[in-house]
C-alpha cells in the first residue's frame, strides 16, 4: 500500500516532468523551424513518456530515462566537448532528475522495478558525475603552455624614464605599461599586503548619468602619486604614505545628459630648466606641471608641487576645448583621455557623443603650445584639408572621426599615434562621405610638431558596428626572423585583432589580408566587400553556432538557441538589420581601452580579450523616434540603453549584451580570457580563463567562469603581471611565465581600471583604483589601495 507522502512525491515528480517535456517539446518544435537543433523535441517527448509512465507506477520509467540521460550526455560531448561551464546547463536538471528517480521513496513506489533499472540509470548518474569531473580539469578553451622563462636582466636604456616612476598613462608614452622593477616577483608575490588606501570622497551623484566610470591610472614622479577622479577632481598623493599633498577641483557640473562622467589620467609636463635643477633645489613655480582634461570640454594645467593654476597657460591655467567647435553643448564633447606631451606640443583629442545626431562636434586632433596653450595646429579628419585653422566665425567639421582613447609618442620620430574611431552616428552610414571615413576606424600617425599627415592605417573599412579602435597602441622595437629590431606598434581592436606596423611607415609587419565578410547592408546604405584580418588574433576561429548558447538550465538554454536564430548573423561584420544582427566580437570589443602590457626585455605580451556577443537593432523613423530632436531636447543620450536616436538618419538603433530573459549571457563563458603572446613568433602560448561570478550573481559563489573585464594589465621584471578589470572586485597578480595566479586582493569596489606600479624610498608598490563602474554594473566608491611586501622583505 503506498504511502500519502509517497503518492504526493510521485505526483510532483510526474508535474515536473510532464511540464518539463511540454516546454520543450513545444520550444524544441519552435527551434527545429528555424533551424536549430532537433534533441529538445526528442527530450520534450521523452520526459511526457517518462511522466505518463511515471504516474501508472511502471518501473521502466527508470531504464528510458536512463537511457535518456546517457544520450543527453554524449549529445552534450559532441556538442562542446569536455567544457564544465557548456555541459552544466544540458546536465543539470536533466542529472538531478535521475538522482531523484534513484531515491528509494520514489523507485520503491514503482510496479516492476527491477534492479538492473535502478542499477542501469545509477551508472549513468555515475558516468555523468565522471564526465562533469574530467571537464573540470581539462577546459578546451585554455592553453597551457609557458614562455621561456629566462629573466631579462638589463633595466631598459632607451625608454628615459626612471625605474621607479611611471611618469604616463602607459609608464612611457609609448604605452608599454611595463615596469622593470622586481623587488615584487614570482617568488614572494604571496606575501603582498596592504600598505595604505585613500579615499577621493567623489561619488556618484544624482545628476550623474549612468555612465560614470573610476577608469584613472595614476601617474608618478618623484614621491608624489597625481590621479583624477570620475569628476575630474585632481589629488596630489605622497607615494610612500597615501597622504594628500593638495587637490584642485574644477568644478564639473554634469547633468544626465552626458554620456560619459569619466577621467582615465592626467599627463605630466617639465620644462628643460626643471629638469636641470639641482636636487634639493625649489622648482620655479609651473616649472613642473599636471594637465588634467575634463569632461566639460576644458584642459587646466597645474603646479605639480602646490596645485596652482599656471597663469601663463591658456586663459589664467584653463584652456577652452569648445574653441571653434560645432554644436558645443556642454557634454557632448568629452576628452576623457590624458593627452600626449612633447617638448613643444600637447595632443589633445576627445570623445563625441555617440549614436545621438548626425549635428555633433567634431573629432579634431589637436596641437597647443606646451608652455603658452596656444593652438599651434590642427588635423580635423572629416575636412577637405585636414590641417587648416578655423578663423573667425568658421567652425570644424561636425561629426569627424574622434580619438577618444589614449594616444601613443615615439619621441625619436616625433610622431603621434592617435586610435581613430568612426563619423558618428556609428550604426548606418549610408550617408558618409570620402572626407568622413579616410581617416576613421585605424591608427593616425601625424608629426606631434607640425600636426603634418606621416601615415594611416585603417583596421574596420565603412564602420557600421562601433568598432572603432579602442585602445593606447603599444609601441616596441621586436626582433625579426633574422635578429634586426624592427620599430612596431601593436593596435589591438575590438574585433580581437591585433594589427602590427612598422611605425615609421604604417606597413604591417604580421600580415593582414583582405577577406570577404557578409553582404545585404540595411536600405539606403553600402558595405565594404573586404574587411583586414590580422594574423596575430584573438578572434573566435570558428564562426557562433545554437551550440555556443548557454543558460542557467536547460530551459533559459533553449531561449537563448531560439533567440539566436531568429537573429541575422552570418559571422563578423554582419550587417546592422531591422530583423535584429548578432554583433560577435560584440561592440564592447574583445580589446577594450585597457590595451596591452608589452615586455619589451623578454619579447612579451599580456592581454585581456573579452568574447561578449552585442544584440544591434535598426528602428525605422515613425512614431516616438523622430528623425530629428524636439525643441525641448537638451542634447545628448545620458545613457547608452534603449532607443539611441541617430537623429537625422533613417533609423534609430538599440545596442544591447545578447542576454537571457533572466539576464544571464547567451554566449556560453568564458567571457574573459587573459594570455600571453610571444612577439617572436607572434603565437599565443597560454590562455586561461579569469574571474567569479562572486559580485554578479545572486548567490556569491567564487565560480571561475572567465569574466568580462574593463581595464588592462600591468607587467614588471618580477615575472609577473598585474590585473584588476574583471567584474568581481579582486586585484590579482599572475605568473607570465605560465599564467599561474599566484596572488589576490579583495577590491571595495570594482577594479575598472588599470593598475600601476612604482617605488620610493626603495620599496615597491602596487596601486589600483577601486572606484566601480556604472553602466557595467560593479559597486561604485572612492578607494585607491596600495599593496607592498612587509618590511621585513
Amino acid at each position: 500500500m503506498h504511502s500519502k507522502a509517497s503518492r504526493i512525491l510521485i505526483l510532483l515528480t510526474v508535474i515536473f516532468a510532464a511540464l518539463s517535456g511540454l516546454y520543450l517539446l513545444i520550444g524544441g518544435i519552435w527551434l527545429a523551424k528555424l533551424g536549430g537543433s532537433l534533441y529538445y523535441i526528442i527530450a520534450g517527448v521523452v520526459l511526457l513518456v517518462t511522466a505518463f509512465l511515471l504516474h501508472r507506477r511502471r518501473g521502466s520509467a527508470l531504464l528510458l530515462y536512463a537511457l535518456f540521460l546517457l544520450g543527453t550526455t554524449v549529445w552534450s560531448l559532441w556538442e562542446v566537448g569536455s567544457d564544465f561551464w557548456a555541459l552544466t546547463p544540458r546536465l543539470d536538471i536533466t542529472f538531478f532528475l535521475g538522482l531523484w528517480l534513484v531515491l528509494p521513496f520514489i523507485w520503491r513506489e514503482l510496479n516492476g522495478t527491477g534492479s538492473f533499472s535502478r542499477v542501469a540509470l545509477s551508472a549513468v548518474l555515475v558516468f555523468v558525475v565522471a564526465v562533469l569531473a574530467y571537464s573540470i580539469f581539462n577546459d578546451p578553451q585554455e592553453i597551457n603552455g609557458s614562455l621561456n622563462a629566462e629573466q631579462a636582466e638589463a633595466v631598459p636604456a632607451e625608454d628615459g624614464v626612471a625605474p621607479g616612476d611611471w611618469p604616463a598613462y602607459g609608464r612611457t608614452q609609448g604605452g608599454t605599461r611595463y615596469s622593470p622593477l622586481k623587488q615584487i616577483n614570482d617568488k614572494n608575490v604571496g606575501e603582498l599586503q596592504e600598505a595604505w588606501t585613500f579615499q577621493t570622497g567623489d561619488l556618484k551623484s544624482p545628476s550623474d548619468p549612468g555612465e560614470i566610470t573610476n577608469e584613472a591610472t595614476p601617474i608618478k614622479i618623484g614621491n608624489a602619486l597625481y590621479l583624477c577622479t570620475a569628476h575630474q577632481q585632481l589629488f596630489a598623493l605622497d607615494a610612500a604614505t597615501g597622504k594628500k599633498k593638495w587637490m584642485f577641483d574644477p568644478k564639473l557640473k554634469p547633468n544626465p545628459t552626458f554620456q560619459h562622467v569619466t577621467c582615465r589620467g592626467v599627463s605630466y609636463y617639465q620644462t628643460p630648466q626643471a629638469a636641470a635643477t639641482p636636487a634639493g633645489t625649489e622648482p620655479a613655480l609651473c616649472s613642473r606641471r599636471i594637465l588634467l582634461p575634463v569632461n566639460d570640454g576644458s584642459m587646466y594645467a597645474l603646479d605639480a608641487e602646490t596645485g596652482a593654476l599656471c597663469e601663463q597657460f591658456g586663459d589664467k591655467g584653463r584652456l577652452n576645448l569648445q574653441s571653434n567647435m560645432p554644436y558645443a553643448k556642454v557634454g557632448s564633447y568629452e576628452p576623457t583621455s590624458p593627452p600626449i606631451v612633447t617638448a613643444t606640443s600637447i595632443v589633445m583629442a576627445g570623445a563625441v557623443t555617440d549614436n545621438y545626431s548626425t549635428k555633433q562636434p567634431s573629432g579634431v586632433v589637436r596641437g597647443f603650445d606646451v608652455n603658452t596653450g596656444k593652438l599651434l595646429w590642427a588635423f580635423d579628419s572629416g575636412a577637405k584639408d585636414p590641417n587648416l585653422l578655423p578663423h573667425d566665425d568658421q567652425k570644424y567639421t561636425p561629426n569627424s572621426p574622434n580619438s577618444w582613447a589614449p594616444a601613443a609618442y615615439d619621441d625619436k620620430l616625433d610622431l603621434v599615434y592617435l586610435p581613430m574611431g568612426v563619423s558618428t552616428p556609428d550604426i548606418w552610414g549610408g550617408h558618409r562621405t570620402p572626407e568622413m571615413e579616410r581617416f576613421a576606424n585605424g591608427v593616425l600617425a601625424l608629426n606631434a610638431t607640425t600636426g603634418k599627415l606621416a601615415w594611416f592605417y585603417q583596421t574596420v573599412h565603412h564602420d557600421l558596428w562601433d568598432m572603432d579602435v579602442p585602445a593606447q597602441p603599444t609601441l616596441a622595437d621586436i626582433d625579426d626572423k633574422d635578429g634586426h629590431k624592427v620599430p612596431v606598434i601593436y593596435i589591438p581592436t575590438k574585433t580581437g585583432d591585433i594589427f602590427v606596423l612598422n611605425r615609421t611607415n604604417g606597413q604591417p609587419v604580421v600580415p593582414a589580408p583582405e577577406m570577404v565578410v557578409p553582404g545585404g547592408p540595411a536600405k539606403g546604405d553600402r558595405l565594404s566587400p573586404t574587411q583586414p584580418y590580422s594574423e596575430l588574433s584573438f578572434r573566435p576561429k570558428a564562426h557562433l553556432a545554437g551550440k555556443d548558447m548557454w543558460g542557467a538550465t536547460i530551459y533559459d538554454q533553449l531561449v537563448c538557441r531560439v533567440m539566436f536564430h531568429q537573429l541575422r548573423y552570418e559571422g563578423p561584420f554582419t550587417p546592422p538589420s531591422e530583423q535584429g544582427t548578432l554583433v560577435f566580437p560584440g561592440n564592447l570589443g574583445m580589446f577594450e581601452w585597457g590595451g596591452i602590457a608589452v615586455d619589451g626585455d623578454r619579447q612579451v605580451a599580456i592581454t585581456n580579450p573579452m568574447a561578449l556577443p552585442f544584440v544591434s537593432r535598426l528602428i525605422p523613423r515613425g512614431p516616438g523616434n523622430p528623425i530629428e530632436p524636439d525643441e525641448n531636447d537638451k542634447g545628448g543620450t545620458g545613457s547608452e540603453k534603449g532607443i539611441q536616436p541617430q537623429y537625422g538618419l533613417p533609423y534609430g538603433v538599440t545596442l544591447n549584451p545578447f542576454l537571457s530573459p533572466i539576464g544571464l549571457p547567451c554566449k556560453q563563458p568564458s567571457w574573459g580570457y587573459i594570455s600571453a603572446v610571444d612577439l617572436k613568433t607572434n603565437e599565443i602560448v597560454w590562455k586561461k580563463r579569469i574571474g567569479t561570478v562572486r559580485d554578479s550573481s545572486p548567490l556569491p559563489l567564487p565560480f571561475k567562469m572567465g569574466m568580462p573585464m574593463l581595464g588592462g594589465p600591468v607587467a614588471t621584471a618580477g615575472n609577473l603581471f598585474f590585473i584588476a578589470a574583471t567584474a568581481d572586485n579582486y586585484l590579482r597578480a599572475f605568473n607570465v611565465t605560465n599564467g599561474k595566479q599566484l596572488w589576490e586582493a579583495r577590491l571595495p569596489a570594482g577594479g575598472q581600471a588599470t593598475p600601476m606600479t612604482y617605488e620610493v624610498n626603495g620599496k615597491q608598490y602596487v596601486l589600483i583604483f577601486a572606484g566601480g563602474h556604472g553602466s557595467f554594473g560593479t559597486k561604485l566608491g572612492d578607494y585607491v589601495k596600495a599593496y607592498a611586501l612587509p618590511d621585513s622583505k
